[in-house]
């Protein structure tokens, strides 16, 4: 283990012989940031990653033509600027001539064509392809039905990249921060197939290059001396290490070993809070913690039960006695403070009515749909963590009140997603969504019917899906928030997934960890950062 306190000299054997390198005096100066993150990723292809913990590794080793700055403002990435046609629909960006490959190679304008087109390529079954829905014949390409090269993106030189729209989309730039915008590699991905993201075959335009991937240990990166800002990264090496169990985490930094936490227990918060003061870190993010329902199943296909359960929840003890004031009761699907949405934005209709009376009106709606105390039993299914756990065993307590008795089922991180997007069978799941953009499109697109990869539930909707569809077309902002507002009005009235709880951010950050700057979005790119021993 890395003491990260010890004497210059001291930390620098101690990290040769972490990283297994010894006898190697090009190590004697380097700065080494361990860095804590919630998981191990499912895939390094930005094609097939969904999750923040895999977010966070993709801003290292990659660079968009834009990125979000450690404030989570929108910056020039790769791109260095770019005009947008009066009308709204097409976006011309002008490369920087220095971007540069990890090998050397220049990032051009194809670089980006290459990799949009293979995210909407069928074959390549991109979970997270309708993000970039927005580009002129994604969607089509998408399902099969027009060739890749119909895309409205193309090259019309080495720095010069064209993308055109089908509707003028407010939030464009802004959609470019998320991974489904980086470009990729053409001559690695085809000569390595698959195994393009293993180390040693990626090639990265990043501040960060790929060095090791060791499961349930570690992922090792290392400055990208081709990135076109080196000179102003100033770690060196990052190695990212997955705390499943937050608690492990807290340990690991309370004795030097890591300098930050990606997410923290609930439950030691308070006391975190008084041993470490302002080393811990929460902050207002925007993203909801819900809780799917499998919509196909004979019985949780009843709105009414559905219904049942969501009064059943009480969010207020959720976030004051599980979570320790560091979430805040969710009674809608998007998040407030979210851009471009209505004033008076939609929740559920009982964000207000005392919890037993709501108990109440749940056994009365159970009755309805003739199911009787001790008749229904549901599988809760979650992904490991303290906090997850906590929380859902507190839900089935409080579906118990109600006549409902309830199952845990816990799956480790890395492949509990890849099982909701692939329609694995659950009654009622745990799941997050961090909004890749501030808009409430980004919340309310993932329950449209032909969403796969993201409604976990299998809700369809005809009227929703129109609603969704009319909102990609209005180009007055007011009047597309109202079309936006009565979609989720409509979700609300069928609740196939039960929005509990809004985000904060959670983390433990040393006083040795300089340029971390608290942001809505919880982006904090190491390029931006700075390490002192």
């Amino acid at each position: 283990m890395i003491k990260t306190m010890l004497k210059a000299s001291a930390f620098s054997i101690a990290l040769a012989t972490a990283l297994g390198v010894t006898g190697a005096p090009a190590l004697a100066q380097e700065v080494v940031y361990n860095r804590g993150n919630d998981t191990d990723p499912s895939s390094l292809d930005q094609h097939k990653t969904s999750t923040v913990a895999e977010a966070h590794l993709l801003r290292d080793l990659y660079e968009g033509l834009v990125v979000y700055n450690s404030e989570a403002e929108v910056i020039p990435g790769v791109a260095e600027s770019w005009e947008v046609s009066e009308d709204g629909r097409v976006y011309t960006f002008t490369l920087r001539e220095n971007a540069r490959w990890s090998n050397g190679d220049p990032v051009t304008a194809g670089d980006f064509v290459f990799a949009f087109r293979r995210i909407q390529d069928p074959a390549t079954a991109a979970g997270y392809a309708n993000i970039l829905y927005p580009i002129l014949n994604a969607e089509a390409i998408n399902r099969g039905d027009m060739p890749k090269e119909e895309l409205g993106a193309r090259a019309i030189d080495d720095r010069t990249l064209e993308i055109t729209l089908e509707n003028a989309t407010p939030y464009f730039i802004e959609l470019l921060t998320h991974q489904t915008g980086l470009p990729l590699h053409q001559a690695s991905v085809e000569e390595h197939g698959d195994a393009f993201t293993r180390p040693g075959n990626l090639v990265t335009n990043g501040a960060y290059t790929l060095e090791s991937f060791t499961p349930n240990d570690r992922i090792v990166m290392r400055k990208n001396e081709n990135f076109h800002d080196a000179d102003n990264v100033q770690i060196d090496v990052v190695n990212y290490i997955p705390f499943e169990e937050r608690a492990t985490c807290v340990r690991r930094f309370e004795a030097g070993e890591v300098q930050s936490c990606s997410d923290l227990p609930s439950e030691q918060i308070a006391d975190l809070r008084e041993r470490l003061g302002d080393q811990v870190r929460i902050a207002p993010y925007l993203g909801t913690y819900y809780l799917p329902v499998k919509v196909p199943k004979e019985t949780l296909g009843d709105p009414r039960v559905r219904e049942a359960m969501s009064m059943a929840i009480d969010r207020v003890f959720l976030a004051e006695e599980i979570w320790q004031d560091t979430m805040v009761p969710a009674y809608s699907l998007v998040p407030p403070g979210t851009n471009n949405y209505v004033e008076d934005a939609p929740q559920l209709d009982y964000a207000k009515t005392d919890i037993l009376d709501r108990e109440d009106q749940a056994i009365a709606l159970l009755e309805e749909a003739g199911i009787g105390p001790g008749e229904l039993t549901v599988d809760l299914r979650y992904n490991t963590s303290e906090n997850n756990k906590n929380t859902m065993t507190a839900v089935g307590e409080m579906l118990r009140n109600i006549g409902i008795e309830s199952t845990l089922t816990e799956m480790e991180g890395a492949t509990y997603f890849n099982y909701l997007r692939e329609d694995g069978d659950f009654d009622v799941a745990r799941a997050g969504w961090i909004g890749d953009y501030n808009d409430p499109q980004n919340f309310l697109f993932l329950y449209e019917s032909d969403n796969l990869g993201f409604n976990y539930p299998r809700w369809a909707n005809e009227e929703y899906d129109r609603l969704m569809q009319q909102a990609e077309t209005e180009t007055d902002l007011q009047a597309r928030a109202e079309i936006l507002a009565q979609a989720e009005r409509l979700f609300l009235s069928e609740v196939p997934a039960i929005p509990i709880l809004f985000y904060t951010s959670k983390a433990l950050v040393s006083p040795q960890l300089s340029g971390w700057e608290d942001n809505i979005m919880n982006v904090h790119g190491t390029r931006f950062l700075s390490l002192s021993n």
